[in-house]
């Protein structure tokens, strides 16, 4: 454990004016505040704070963030309190004390509940100030190298597993590349432990075999370089165990087989000098197709800079070499803090959600989020996505996850974008909505003022800021809804009574169901967890009134559907992939000898009718008689008795015939149907599938396009 003396003499080492007094002060606190607590290896606990600011000082951090880190256990396991600390600190301590913080004493919530809020918090305090990471990640990496200390494996497991899911990826994020490398290989041996040791003991035998390898491989490059007039500095090391590990699995190869296990950086004076060093070493050997990546002229979402390639070694074995600057090495070693330790204008302090626009996105999909599993959903998307990059037909370049299509470019565009999206063109062809995006892509997006966001998008998006937006609307929409649905329930059901009811009678019957207002009650009305003699009992105490709700009904014969925008004797049909229904954008394509094809817009089939040599699209529109169309629903019902029952008393409630019913899926807890059901248009559809959502009996409903 480091003393004070030393702590304070590492600050001073690389910030001379800072505040001794606060690290002096910091220090004695935190220790008395400890005092006697012990962790899991024995060790006094007070260890642990130091040996994290010891961490951070090797990011040459600032002495409120080595303070806080010093400082950061003492409102959770002691009995010091954020106005103690604020008082002793300053303001700006106690608030980066307080971000770290985990929220340890929330009632009576279950263990994602309190997962999702102290995510929340630490992802708000994040925002504003960054170092509040940097803490954190410093943390976990302690607690990471002692974690073979405690002895309940589950525990181990769930650590890690926590820090191979979100404390890894956040350090990518920032590029802090060294933090990420240790916390994925601690993490590792834990999940993997007999994957870990194979690679371990494989690269052990590597070493041996090849003796001084990397040594005469270094001193290659840089005598070729040298030749050439580039000044570099080479250095080369193995790859770390998670990182072989994980191309391994991906690739399906033995260890023998798999290429690239030595990387060698060579950092050289400029970014000429690095185009330079590139032509020079493809010149020698044969560059692999498909390896070289250009991180200089288009930087990761994290900043990183660099010149990959990975080329054929005269020792006919792969190498891959990583070129870049002295300015660029520094930043991928320190991330973010590499300008704060280098001085050259680097501010920590400044909300990180301005220079990570990644961090905003992930902040609203949070804050809207509607559920503790939500939370932690978008949290995972976005830690764990590969990049594609696309570009605007102004030339604006577009950072999207990988798998990404028009949808996710829409919205990372804009969000007013991504809501009225109806169709894009991708390098100048007409394509669907849901067409994966590659890179160098350039996107032009299609829009409408009346197209609103589909509730089906939420099926192929890839980007948290869009899988949010679409969620978040459909809420909005089913709440709408219900509501609407509650409140005619409710007025069915009072009027039995056929008295007038006072304001008094209502407020007594909300407080007898326990519900805030009338919102509440028609929402609980609409979603079945308040029933209608509940309702009436609540109102008139000692009623036995329980008539059941009405079924919707059709007046007069259906009339068959019709579709403008077509030549006056043209034949049509419904395209039976997509089943497009009224009140949904459709299109047409002409087929030979089969007249015209109604495709919704975004249906997965379009772009595979359109490649088999179909006609133009044509604009379509329904007609004013639609009823009778048919959607087809995938809906995950509990295996429970009368699962299926109330399913189907559903459909008939809202008035939806049922056509074919089919069992696709079944376990010991789930079935998943199929169903074909008539409905009048896309509003008719929308509100069945709201009302399927509300009930406890059915799982999961989606629209089924395919």
């Amino acid at each position: 454990m480091l003393r004070q003396y030393e702590l304070v003499d590492r600050v001073l080492a690389y910030d001379p004016a800072a505040d001794e007094d606060l690290l002096n002060r910091a220090y004695v606190f935190s220790l008395q505040a400890h005092g006697s607590q012990l962790r899991a290896s024995g060790d006094p606990y007070f260890s642990h704070p130091i040996e994290v600011a010891g961490i951070l000082t090797d990011l040459k951090l600032d002495a409120e963030t080595i303070a806080t880190a010093i400082l950061h256990d003492t409102i959770e396991d002691t009995v010091a309190t954020p106005e103690q600390i604020a008082k002793l600190f300053g303001p700006n301590v106690a608030r980066l004390v307080d971000g770290v913080t985990k929220l340890s004493k929330i009632e009576g919530t279950t263990a994602n509940e309190r997962a999702a809020e102290n995510l929340r918090k630490f992802l708000l305090a994040m925002s504003d100030d960054i170092r509040v990471l940097l803490v954190k990640l410093a943390d976990r990496l302690h607690n990471m190298r002692t974690l073979h200390f405690i002895t309940n494996p589950d525990k181990r497991r769930r650590i890690a597993r926590e820090t191979m899911d979100i404390y890894a990826p956040l350090a990518e994020r920032i590029g802090l590349y060294g933090f990420m490398d240790e916390l994925q290989t601690l993490a590792f041996q834990q999940l993997e432990p007999e994957g870990y040791d194979t690679v371990v003991k494989r690269l052990a035998a590597l070493r041996a075999d090849d003796g001084d390898m990397v040594a005469r491989t270094s001193a290659g490059l840089r005598s070729l370089l040298a030749d050439a007039g580039i000044d570099a500095d080479v250095r080369g090391r193995e790859k770390r165990p998670y990182s072989i590990w994980r191309k391994l699995q991906a690739h399906a190869i033995a260890f023998e087989h798999l290429p690239d296990v030595i990387a060698f950086r060579v950092v050289v004076p400029n970014v000429a000098a690095c185009y330079r060093a590139l032509g020079t070493i493809h010149q020698r050997w044969q560059a692999v197709p498909g390896r070289f990546k250009d991180f200089i002229s288009t930087p990761k979402r994290n900043g990183y800079r660099s010149l990959h390639t990975t080329v054929m070694h005269s020792e006919r074995m792969r190498i891959e070499v990583q070129i870049r600057t002295a300015e660029m090495d520094r930043e991928a070693e320190f991330g973010l803090a590499a300008h704060w330790a280098y001085k050259d204008g680097g501010d920590l302090t400044a909300p990180a959600r301005v220079a990570y626009p990644w961090l905003k996105d992930l902040l609203d999909a949070v804050d809207h989020a509607a559920s503790p599993e939500e939370v932690l959903e978008h949290t995972r998307l976005a830690m764990f996505q590969d990049q594609v990059f696309a570009f605007t037909p102004k030339g604006e370049l577009i950072q999207l996850p990988a798998g990404s299509c028009p949808v996710d470019f829409a919205y990372a565009v804009h969000t007013e974008l991504g809501d009225t999206c109806v169709g894009a063109k991708v390098n100048g062809r007409v394509v669907t909505l849901r067409t994966p995006l590659v890179n160098g892509d350039q996107v032009e997006i299609l829009r409408s003022k009346a197209q609103k966001p589909d509730p089906a998008w939420e099926g192929f998006v890839a980007s948290v800021k869009a899988r949010a937006a679409v969620r978040r609307f459909v809420r909005q929409q089913e709440r709408g809804q219900l509501l609407t649905m509650g409140r005619k329930l409710y007025d069915e059901v009072v009027g039995r009574l056929k008295l007038p009811l006072s304001e008094d009678a209502v407020d007594a019957a909300l407080g007898r169901l326990k519900l805030a207002d009338r919102t509440a009650l028609y929402l609980a009305l609409a979603r079945q967890t308040v029933g209608d003699t509940a309702l009436l009992e609540a109102v008139v105490p000692g009623s036995t009134a329980g008539l059941k709700p009405k079924k919707r009904g059709r007046a007069g014969p259906k009339a068959a559907i019709s579709i403008t925008g077509l030549t006056p004797g043209v034949a049509y049909q419904l395209g039976d992939c997509c089943h497009p229904i009224p009140g949904e954008r459709i299109v047409g394509v002409g087929r030979a000898g089969s007249g015209i094809e109604v495709h919704s817009i975004d249906c997965a089939r379009l772009a595979e009718v359109a490649g088999e040599g179909a006609g133009d699209w044509l604009d379509l529109h329904w007609g004013d008689a639609t009823e009778g169309s048919v959607a087809r629903v995938a809906a995950v019902v509990h295996n429970a008795p009368g699962s299926l029952a109330a399913l189907t008393a559903i459909l008939a409630h809202h008035g939806a015939n049922i056509v074919n019913l089919t069992l696709s899926e079944r376990d010991r807890a789930f079935h998943t149907f199929v169903v074909d059901i008539e409905v009048d248009d896309l509003a008719h559809l929308t509100n069945i599938v709201a009302a399927l959502r509300a009930t406890q009996a059915v799982v999961t409903v989606e629209r089924v396009k395919a």
